[in-house]
This record gives structure tokens, C-alpha cells and sequence, in this order.
């Protein structure tokens, strides 16, 4: 990394004040919006939507297809931009940060699982795991991405691209880079979308155990009830509204 990377990231993190860890809130949405423009002048994808989350909870956001899950989920991660309201992570504002700063954020912050994988074809599995913790400087990314790879099941597989694993594998070298910096906020969007039924099983499975083990808060996206219904509280999105809300027994 040159001086100048260097300098800029030491800026961005200077943006971000120290987290409280006694707050109780690890999430507070407030009144979002996203609107976009479209051939007809303008579409609203997200409507006034309002939550929190506590530390250590898990909030399943389900919804059909268009309702504005993943859009929300975007805007959870700092990954897109709302066009009005506020979005506090650990009691940061993210969107008081640039981009450099949130992206300085979600390394040190933020897990996130794509459905797609997002795993650098050029980079081994355990190259793959590496790289947040060589983002963050660790001296010891490598011992720490070849454990997480074991607990994932994949220890025999770290040597292996992404185009020689299968679905699932690939899955469990995205969880175990989302977890393998400990982030205090992980985010899921669709993780069993792209695999088969006994696959996807195996998938929740092991993340449920792994937020578990690190007692981290998950947010997740999902279209399939039965995997929502795992988490402590379900809210559903229709239209970009929050309709309803609903908590474990």
C-alpha cells in the first residue's frame, strides 16, 4: 500500500468515533427513504422505514420479490446510499462518514454474506478469508483464515480457486470470511438463494452456529419463512414499507 492509501485511511478512520459496547442499540433505523429515477420521472423503493436491532439480536426481513429487502439491506451496510433519513451502526452515523470512512466502517464493523458469494476468482479459499484480516493489518491472518476454514469444514480445501468448488463450498468460504474478523454486525442477503435445499440447510445451519459462538447481531434477508422463523424477530417488507412485525416464542 502506498503513503498516499495510507494516509487516506488513516483519515477515514479518524472519522469514526470510538463505539460505546454497553449501547443497546447495535441498529437504529430512521425514517429511510430511497427513490430513484426511472422512464416515468421517479420510483420509490423504500418508504419511511424505522427499526432497531439490539446487540446480539437476530431480524430476519422478509418479503416478495421487489419489496425492497435487499435495497434496505444495501443501505444497512452503507453499500448504496439512502436519498433521506438516518442509519446508525454501534452508534455511529454512517452516512456522516465518506466513502473512504465507510468502507474504513465495514472492516472493522461489518460481516456480509452475498447470495451471489462475491469471492475473488484469482484468490485461493484461504486467500479469500485472508483478505479482510489483511485489510485490517493482522499480522496473524493467515493461522486465523486457516482456522476459520477448518470450523467451516473446508480445511482440506484451502488451496482450491473458487471455480473448483462447489456451490455450498463457496458459501462456506463467504461465512467464513464474513466471520473471521469477529465483526460485532453481520448482514445476509439470500445466503441460501443460489443452493439446493439440503445445501442451503447445511449453510444456515453453520451461520446460526458461528453467530452464536462470536455473538454477533444478524440481519437476514431471506424469502423462505422457515429460515426466518429461526431468527428472535421477523419484519415484512411489502411495497418498501415495513408492514408487520413478529417475534419468537
Amino acid at each position: 500500500m502506498t503513503n498516499m492509501h495510507l494516509a487516506a485511511a488513516a483519515a477515514a478512520q479518524s472519522q469514526i468515533a470510538p463505539r460505546a459496547a454497553s449501547h443497546a442499540d447495535a441498529i437504529k433505523v430512521d425514517c429511510v427513504n430511497k427513490r430513484v429515477a426511472d422512464a416515468t420521472g421517479e420510483l420509490a423503493i423504500l418508504h419511511d422505514v424505522s427499526f432497531t436491532v439490539q446487540q446480539g439480536e437476530t431480524l430476519a426481513i422478509v418479503g416478495a420479490s421487489g419489496s425492497g429487502k435487499s435495497t434496505l439491506l444495501g443501505i444497512l451496510a452503507g453499500l448504496d446510499l439512502p436519498s433521506s433519513g438516518t442509519v446508525a451502526l454501534q452508534d455511529t452515523d454512517i452516512f456522516q462518514l465518506d466513502e473512504d470512512g465507510r468502507a474504513v466502517f465495514r472492516q472493522r464493523h461489518v460481516g456480509f454474506v452475498f447470495q451471489s458469494f462475491q469471492l475473488l476468482a484469482h484468490l485461493t479459499a484461504l486467500e479469500n478469508v485472508m483478505l479482510p484480516l489483511e485489510l485490517r493489518g493482522d499480522k496473524r491472518a493467515r493461522e486465523k483464515a486457516h482456522a476459520m476454514l477448518e470450523r467451516v469444514g473446508l480445511g482440506s480445501r484451502l488451496r482450491h480457486y473458487p471455480k473448483f468448488l462447489s456451490g455450498g463450498e463457496q458459501q462456506r468460504v463467504a461465512l467464513a470470511r464474513a466471520f473471521v474478523c469477529e465483526p460485532p454486525l453481520l448482514l445476509a442477503d439470500e445466503p441460501t438463494g443460489s443452493l439446493d435445499a439440503a445445501t442451503g440447510e447445511s449453510v444456515i445451519q453453520l451461520m446460526f452456529a458461528l453467530n452464536r459462538e462470536h455473538g454477533s447481531t444478524l440481519v437476514l434477508v431471506t424469502h423462505d419463512l422457515s429460515i426466518a422463523a429461526r431468527c428472535g424477530r421477523t419484519v415484512t417488507m411489502q411495497a418498501g414499507r415495513l408492514r408487520n412485525e413478529q417475534g419468537a416464542d
